[in-house]
């Protein structure tokens, strides 16, 4: 199948989920089709970057990234019906670019990353499938609940114009995709296919980098995103403390981009900000004794967790980040809502060695069992020739 894909980002470097999705997933995907990727690059990103994705497709057009935070954006989106998130992925580079190739090449299928650069995408007859990775109106709509009184109700109705945008983009596609089955629910139309996350169990297998006695209890992510910068807070300021009541040698390690710029104001004892660790992922898991991830935003299945227990760590998160991926509870996977639960869950995990190497273990068979990316990508391969057929 020859297949147009328009992503709103380069896939590489593997710094976020969305880049570690797409890359694994056209690593499986390029094997049995023809792919042409258009996407937006950072200034960040390099010539190799763009090299190693042409790897895994026939060719990659890339248009350079608008800075999101800018006068002329905020200007734009106050006179205007288009949120300040659209207004960022407005450009006009990439529509000419998908026009002409469009009509100078036959594809049998568009897929789109991101409802925000569909519309970059001309009138068209060919199918297109629209991969959503979150509902992203309802994660900002989240974060002006708990914004400034002042400016919370501007942020509300940037979420009102976001809703209007999202919907729009879904009514146009041939086929939505979403990461878990809350999300297809929320979106509450009869043209919604799951295709979950995954986990690459080769590069994420079960390793101890260290052995001394202080227990490292890890957060990990891209502080640029909201749902990130929330759990971190939520871990610094309620539960941090909790643990430091009833374990004396312990650590709070903090991994992420931007993270000691986002949180900086945060203090807290026994707490390690880590913005640009000199390890791999994969050797940062196997530095860590527990992963948190109390997920209060967002939804989906989180990459995080699903490396994470790849790689054997016992991982403790919130109802909500287990939502999509259904490991059981006390057996795969640990389970908390409140503060003080993360504190008690903790502290029963770091003083059972035997406990922990359990978990680990059935955490990756679960894993090995159900989210390689192999079987993901054939799961959106089943999408397309259903959307084709």
């Amino acid at each position: 199948m020859k297949i147009l894909m328009i992503s709103s980002f380069l896939p590489y470097p593997l710094l976020s989920g969305g880049n570690i999705r797409l890359y694994n997933l056209l690593k499986y995907l390029h094997k049995k089709h023809e792919i042409t990727l258009v996407c937006e690059k950072r200034d960040f990103q390099k010539e190799s970057d763009v090299k190693r994705v042409e790897e895994i497709c026939k060719k990659v057009i890339i248009v350079p990234r608008k800075k999101q935070w800018s006068t002329s954006n905020l200007v734009k989106t106050a006179i205007s019906l288009k949120s300040f998130l659209m207004v960022g992925h407005d450009l006009p580079e990439m529509r000419s670019k998908i026009k002409d190739i469009i009509a100078s090449e036959k594809f049998d299928l568009i897929h789109v990353e991101t409802f925000y650069v569909m519309h970059n995408l001309p009138r068209t007859e060919i199918p297109v499938v629209l991969v959503e990775h979150n509902i992203e109106y309802l994660i900002y709509k989240r974060y002006a609940q708990s914004a400034n009184p002042l400016i919370r109700p501007v942020l509300f109705f940037d979420v009102l114009k976001m809703k209007r945008e999202e919907e729009r983009a879904w009514m146009k596609a041939s086929a939505l995709v979403s990461v878990s089955e809350k999300e297809k629910n929320q979106m509450e139309r009869d043209n919604v296919w799951v295709v979950p996350n995954g986990a690459d169990v080769e590069k994420f297998r079960p390793k101890r980098y260290r052995k001394d006695t202080i227990k490292k209890i890890l957060f990990i992510g891209d502080f640029k995103y909201i749902q990130n910068i929330d759990a971190a807070n939520v871990i610094i300021k309620k539960i941090w403390p909790l643990v430091l009541e009833n374990n004396k040698d312990v650590l709070l390690w903090i991994v992420g981009k931007d993270a000691s710029k986002k949180l900086s104001k945060i203090k807290g004892e026994s707490i390690i900000f880590e913005d640009n660790p000199r390890w791999d992922t994969e050797e940062i898991y196997g530095q860590a004794d527990i992963l948190l991830a109390p997920i209060r935003v967002g939804g989906g299945t989180s990459l995080k967790i699903l490396e994470a227990m790849a790689s054997g760590l016992v991982v403790i998160t919130t109802p909500l980040g287990n939502e999509g991926i259904g490991a059981k509870e006390g057996e795969e996977i640990l389970i908390a809502q409140e503060p003080w639960e993360f504190a008690a869950k903790i502290t029963d995990a770091i003083s059972s060695e035997d406990k922990v190497s359990e978990i680990g273990t059935k955490a990756r068979e679960f894993i090995e069992q159900n989210y390689r990316w192999e079987k993901i990508a054939e799961k959106l391969d089943t999408v397309y020739k259903q959307v084709v057929a």
